[in-house]
């Protein structure tokens, strides 16, 4: 989509850009503070030095509040059609700087292909332009596939040009979606992870956007929300230890455990939206499974209130995750209440059924109660239909006070209003059935049992449904084309045939190799080797040739001299473990300039502490070795595994990864 447009998401999306700047420019001050801070032995320096520090430290919590406001500012992602709904929680994309490609990879080819890179300015600027675009995706299936083509085109770029034993020098920087940090890394799996998140972000404004007012657009919501999950689920399994907070694993735990409570809330009001009957067995379902839905919200508010999730979640999710919680299990006492004062047992009822259904509701019923009993006696039921309902009223009262003393949340007009409403109902009902000496009769209701009929569970992403053509198809076929492959420069053969005879054959696939070469044949006199690759034959590219196309070129000129070009592969070294530091801006041992509160100096030097694992690792092996993330770990020799076979996948089974 276009990046200037004056939409709300395009204007979050800018005011989140620049408090990302504004936040690197503290974040920058409050190093170099620190530092001078353990430098100087001056008082007088040191008494100024912390009241900066100080007014940093505060202005960092202003703008991350500032950010969380944004995070928080769903109706802007909600559907355009006025719906009296309770707002879903949309992630918001992560921001990036501007990647230049060119340079290092013009030079790579050069360097290691031994092509002229100039031919390859126009696949270079196709990534670019990719990039940029991927960084405004259109809020549509067109935006998820866009993302999903540059993730699989950075497949074959790290096959082709990100060698495992040393950096290209492209620098990449993300900017976490919480805290708004940034992460610099001359890593492609930054930029991959960071991919695979903002397809995820994309699917939750998706399902926000959807009108939940229409069956279809509750599907399409409870599609996209668990799809979203999936693709966090992805993201979690696939890499570990990510240098982002955003990305660690256990903020993504969080994260789908929301997406998958917000797509069964979608579920639940699908269930509803033609209208909820009262009936008996009608709203027993709807009691089990609106307790359902405030079971899967209280799951979701307990993990964000866990360590390390809870210093950098938005507060506001947190209350509102408590508030869905509240709000669902008072709507499973209400319905449990209409039940119980609606529906009193006729003749023609199926006594059975119906205490069975009810009998489902309950772990126990209050003392002296029997559900057949209750069903029978017209006061027993009155008592306890009274019970879920003044549990009802105080769970949204609980909900209506949660929500009023969150500022943000305070100001999301349609939660106040369905809260409000809900409230009033109860409270209308429970009017209904008040009595003179309802107080000589209490009791204490008891809790739903939540049960579903319906399954929830996060979807696993499809790459493999959007087809991708590799920008840089041009080098060669990519099991033999890549960067951990070694190759001397292109030798011209000059070819004459030998009384028709060529003096070798051919084999394999693309490209095609010299087999069983007679070393008294002149090609061999003229350098050709046993095992060397012809890459162009007469002037003509042949990488993508198979053994028949080449035989065919060659015949085809006669008793002509021809010239091949061919390649040797080199004995590659043995492969050393990817060595990658965090780029903290001068920052030392910091967490990717993520920790907004350090506590260093509260550790006695004098004392031996207990070395800690970093919050980035490389691998079982050398997870011990480090004490930071600017720590590199010993190279192991030979530690990694050659694979016969490349794709855009085979970087997720190498140990050396930074992930």
């Amino acid at each position: 989509c276009n990046p200037l447009a004056e939409t709300g998401r395009s204007k979050l999306q800018n005011q989140r850009a620049v408090l990302n700047q504004q936040i690197l420019r503290a974040v920058r001050m409050r190093a170099g503070a620190e530092n001078l801070l353990r430098a100087t032995t001056n008082n007088k320096v040191r008494e100024q030095v912390l009241l900066e520090l100080s007014f940093v430290n505060s202005d960092l919590q202003i703008l991350k509040e500032e950010l969380e406001g944004l995070n928080i500012s769903v109706e802007v992602y909600q559907n355009a059609e006025e719906t009296f709904s309770i707002p879903l929680v949309p992630l918001g994309l992560k921001e990036t700087k501007d990647v230049d490609f060119t340079l290092p990879l013009k030079d790579f080819i050069l360097e290691h292909y031994s092509q002229d890179s100039s031919e390859y300015e126009d696949e270079i600027a196709d990534l670019m332009d990719l990039r940029q675009a991927c960084r405004t995706p259109s809020r549509d299936e067109a935006g998820i596939e866009m993302l999903i083509s540059y993730f699989l085109q950075l497949g074959y770029v790290e096959n082709r040009f990100f060698p495992p034993t040393r950096h290209t020098g492209v620098l990449f920087t993300w900017y976490d979606s919480f805290t708004g940090v940034p992460v610099c890394q001359q890593n492609l799996l930054l930029e991959k992870a960071s991919i695979l998140f903002n397809i995820g972000a994309l699917y939750t404004q998706i399902g926000t956007r959807c009108n939940r007012l229409t069956q279809a657009g509750l599907e399409n919501a409870v599609d996209a929300f668990q799809k979203a999950a999936g693709v966090l689920s992805y993201l979690k399994e696939t890499f570990t230890h990510t240098p982002s907070y955003d990305m660690s694993p256990a903020m993504l735990n969080v994260l789908v455990k929301m997406l998958l409570a917000q797509a069964r809330e979608c579920l639940f009001e699908q269930t509803g939206l033609s209208g909820i009957r009262n009936e008996f067995f009608t709203l027993v379902k709807m009691t089990q499974e609106a307790g359902k839905v405030g079971e899967v919200y209280m799951l979701v508010n307990t993990a964000m209130n866990q360590e390390p999730v809870k210093e950098n979640i938005p507060y506001s999710w947190s209350k509102l995750a408590q508030i869905k919680s509240d709000h669902y299990k008072a709507l499973a006492h209400y319905f449990t209440a209409t039940i119980l004062c609606d529906h009193e047992l006729q003749p023609g009822d199926d006594e059975d059924q119906q205490e069975k259904a009810l009998s489902q509701l309950y772990d126990c019923v209050p003392e002296g109660m029997m559900v057949l009993a209750v069903l029978k006696d017209k006061v027993q039921r009155k008592q306890l239909g009274k019970a879920h309902l003044r549990s009802a009223v105080v769970h949204h009262e609980e909900a209506l006070r949660v929500c009023g003393l969150c500022k943000k949340l305070r100001n999301i007009e349609v939660l106040q209003e369905v809260l409000t409403a809900a409230h009033k109902r109860s409270l209308l009902k429970y009017a209904q059935q008040e009595t003179e000496d309802d107080f000589l009769s209490l009791i204490q209701a008891p809790d739903i049992l939540p049960k579903t009929e319906h399954k929830i569970e996060a979807i696993a992403p499809q790459f493999s449904k959007v087809k991708v053509k590799d920008f840089f198809h041009k080098l060669g076929p990519l099991a033999v084309f890549s960067a951990k492959q070694r190759w001397t420069a292109p030798r011209t053969i000059c070819l004459h045939h030998e009384a028709g005879e060529l003096g070798f054959s051919l084999k394999g696939g693309s490209p095609v190799q010299v087999y069983c070469l007679d070393p008294l044949c002149s090609a061999a006199s003229l350098g050709l080797k046993e095992g060397d690759y012809i890459v162009s034959v007469g002037g003509m590219d042949c990488k993508w040739l198979g053994v028949n196309e080449v035989l065919e070129k060659l015949k085809s000129v006669g008793k002509q001299p021809i010239e091949l070009e061919v390649i040797s592969c080199q004995d590659t070294a043995a492969s050393l473990h990817s060595k990658s530091a965090t780029y903290s801006m001068g920052m030392q041992k910091t967490y990717s300039l993520i920790c907004l509160a350090m506590d260093e100096d509260k550790i006695d030097q004098t004392k031996k502490a207990p070395l800690k694992l970093p919050f980035l690792s490389w691998g079982t092996k050398n997870r011990q070795k480090a004490a930071s993330t600017l720590c590199l770990p010993s190279a192991v020799a030979g530690s990694s595994q050659t694979k016969k076979k490349l794709s855009p996948f085979t970087l997720f089974n190498t140990e050396s990864s930074l992930y």
